[in-house]
Parts: C-alpha cells; structure tokens; sequence
C-alpha cells in the first residue's frame, strides 16, 4: 500500500512539471508575440499632419542594381529597398523584413517575382509585399517564426526619373509618427505649447 502511494505520488509531481514546463513555454512565447493589429492605423487616427503621397528621389540611377538584386534607399525618410527582377523590372517595398526587422535588400530577388528574406527565408511578392508559401521556413526561422502571425511588406509606386528612382510615399508619415514623440518629450519638460507648468 505504501509503495503505491510513492508511485502515485510520484506520477502526480511528474505530471505537474510537464505541466509547469508547457505553461512557462507557452507564457514565454506569449510575451513576444506581437499584439493583434486593427485594419486602422492609430497614426492615422492621431495625425497631426494630413497624409501627403508624392514621389520623391530614393537612389541615383547609377546606383540602380542588376537585374536580380536589390539595394537600399530613403524616400521621404523611410527605408526603401529597390529590387530589380531577372527581367529588369523594378519595384519598390519596405525595407524592413518581418518579424524581426533585418534588410530586406540584403535578400534574393527570385524568378517567380519575389524577394527572399536572407535569413529566415520568407518570401514576399514583389508586386504586393504578401507572404508567398511558407512563413519564415529556413534554419532559426521556424523558431522565431512561429511566435509571429505572418504578415508581408508595404509596397510603394516607383518610376524612373531622369537622374533617379523616384518612389511616392506620405512624406508626412515621419512628420506624424515624431509628432507624437517631441510632444511626449515637451511634456516631460514642461508643456506642449512651449510654456512650463
């Protein structure tokens, strides 16, 4: 009888660490996993500037890549990468691959019409900006990729311009996101408008 209460006991401390092992495990994954977005831009909704698209230079012609790469820009101060598919058509997207912000210029401008993230080997379309197959499926990807809900990379309009590659974007969209930023800083140190409490 004794025995069968160890053994009992026993089973019921090994089940209570699995499951303290899976709960840590999924409260971990959870505290990095980004919040759920809504199809409103909150910068949107607290702009202090009215969005404004215009096409403005992002690189010089010269420094326009070879069919098959890509390179970096700044357009209206947001990052661009310029890719250039195999058959010499270029596209504009952010420069920013998701979920964890490394170059998207850095990556592989592929055949079937997307760019491939160097290192964790999402594929996005150069036309949309969508994940196309599978999210994040080389090497550490699977493991960072899984605590992320896939989401693609904003594109943008280009054109050819007679010294550079024009892109349009909302050349107020980084007078909007520090709006809110210097106002936080001023009311640190003293009122919005300049004056001190």
């Amino acid at each position: 009888m004794a025995s069968q209460f160890v053994s009992d006991h026993r089973s019921t401390t090994s089940d209570k660490m699995k499951l303290s092992i899976i709960a840590s495990l999924v409260a971990s994954a959870a505290a990095f996993t980004a919040p759920q977005k809504s199809g409103v831009s909150s910068t949107a909704l607290n702009a202090k500037f009215k969005p404004k698209l215009q096409y403005v230079p992002c690189i010089d012609i010269e420094d326009l890549p070879d069919p098959g790469s890509a390179t970096s820009g700044v357009a209206g101060g947001l990052a661009i990468c310029i890719a250039v598919d195999p058959s010499g058509s270029v596209y504009a997207l952010g420069d920013k691959c998701p979920p964890v912000n490394q170059p998207l210029s850095f990556g592989k401008v592929n055949a079937d019409g997307t760019i491939q993230d160097p290192v964790l080997g999402t594929k996005f379309s150069l036309k949309t900006g969508d994940v196309v197959g599978a999210w994040c499926p080389s090497g550490i990807g699977k493991l960072i990729g899984g605590a992320f809900s896939p989401v693609g990379v904003p594109t943008y309009p280009v054109r050819k311009s007679k010294n550079s590659i024009e892109v349009q974007v909302d050349v107020n969209a980084k007078f909007n996101f520090e709006a809110n930023y210097w106002s936080g800083i001023l009311d640190a140190q003293g009122k919005a408008d300049g004056k001190y409490y």
